[in-house]
């Protein structure tokens, strides 16, 4: 497992979440479950560019290590994965929602 904790907090929460990428799989898993097709293409429309499949798939894992979020296997053929947030994971939103208060106001003023 890796080591996510650091003396300074905020590093701690970066340490967890503080790529591009893993903010939008939490901000789109707060809407509910997702397949990984559909944050594949969630993600690659906000961004105006294609997340690979291996990048998506190793922030997911790091995402599920870092008990942000769980993943869903049904046995089904093909077989279907679901993701979804913890708790912890939930526990995000008004981070999330923080940051997009401050992002929305600062293009007001740039």
């Amino acid at each position: 497992m890796k080591k996510y904790h650091s003396p300074c907090h905020i590093e701690t929460t970066l340490n967890l979440i503080g790529n591009k990428w893993k903010f939008l799989i939490i901000r789109d898993l707060l809407s509910g479950r997702k397949r990984f097709g559909e944050l594949k293409k969630s993600i690659s429309a906000t961004k105006n560019q294609s997340i690979s499949q291996a990048v998506l798939t190793q922030n997911l894992r790091e995402l599920e290590e870092a008990k942000i979020l769980k993943r869903k296997v049904y046995a089904e053929v093909p077989p279907r994965v679901e993701y979804f947030l913890t708790p912890l994971g939930e526990s995000l939103k008004d981070v999330l929602n923080s940051l997009a208060i401050w992002g929305y106001e600062y293009k007001k003023t740039t």
